[in-house]
């Protein structure tokens, strides 16, 4: 039975999975990135592992890899990796190729994060749907009619990047009052200097200040949402990252936002659902680019 590897890339971890088509992890490993994480290192470490994972010659056919930052639109580039050392342009799926011969495929982690929610979590009953990530940044990934859009460069779904204040906080990207400047774990740090793990707790014990926070949180990313939905109109809405853990608190919230500021027939049965799979979504996305490939 023939099977992929899905491999999560990130700063502290490498996580890696051998999949089958029907979703089932038949085994899985971790291994810490190395440091400095460059290029070089990475791809040793990485070629290490999916020996172990693949000690039997034609077990596997595929390899998907899902990177800290944007791949080229063909998936074969690394473009940038975020918390990775000299990562600029690393042609990262033909030095896999050369080293395993499987056939390699890149995509942004948090596209991947999508691909695995659609795949066999929260997204599982839907064909369009997107996925928002709030963690230290705020990523996106946009599933449409089943398959994951990448946008002309490959650059596509960088939802936590669209300005929801013309004047509010300057962002990385250029851009001023993007929603991440509002919804990320850096915004919360910034607002409150708190985290967002204290600010949960605080909630859950009902404190006033807590849960008003939280009731403005959700405002803002529903604010956000509703420039996406007239966009897409997706069938479901996932939050996944880990400020999710605190979804109870804001999602009523983003609803009310959502229901103010969107016309019904935009919104028709549109769900909005807490991720599933935690930080495994981003490895099986990754074996999901991995069976696109061989299919």
């Amino acid at each position: 039975m023939t099977q992929v590897i899905g491999i999560d890339l990130g700063g502290t971890a490498i996580k890696l999975g051998r999949f089958s088509e029907d979703g089932i992890c038949h085994q899985s490993l971790t291994v810490p990135t190395p440091q400095p994480a460059t290029p070089e290192a990475v791809l040793g470490t990485m070629t290490d592992a999916i020996l172990q994972l693949n000690p039997v010659e034609n077990a596997v056919s595929a390899i998907g890899i899902g990177t800290p930052g944007p791949a080229d639109a063909a998936g074969r580039i690394a473009r940038v990796a975020i918390n990775l050392k000299n990562w600029h342009n690393v042609p990262l799926a033909d030095w896999l190729e050369a080293k395993t011969g499987l056939p390699t495929i890149l995509a942004n982690d948090a596209n991947c994060a999508g691909l695995g929610e659609a795949w066999l979590g929260a997204g599982k009953h839907f064909k369009n749907l997107i996925l928002l990530t709030l963690g230290t940044g705020v990523g996106g990934a946009v599933i449409l009619d089943g398959q994951l859009f990448a946008g002309h460069q490959g650059a596509a779904g960088e939802l936590g990047l669209i300005a929801i204040n013309p004047d509010g906080p300057e962002c990385n990207s250029g851009n001023r009052g993007s929603l991440e400047q509002y919804i990320s774990v850096q915004a919360i740090r910034r607002q409150t200097g708190l985290e967002p793990l204290e600010l949960a707790d605080l909630a859950k014990s009902g404190d006033a200040k807590g849960l008003e926070y939280w009731q403005n949180y959700g405002r803002y990313l529903g604010i956000g949402l509703a420039s996406i939905i007239y966009i897409l109109t997706p069938e479901a809405i996932i939050i996944g990252g880990g400020i999710s853990a605190g979804a109870e608190f804001f999602l009523p919230t983003v609803r009310e936002e959502i229901e103010r500021r969107v016309l019904p027939s935009s919104r028709e049965d549109l769900q909005l659902l807490v991720a599933e799979l935690g930080n495994q979504a981003g490895m099986v996305g990754a074996a999901k680019l991995a069976w696109q490939l061989v299919q």
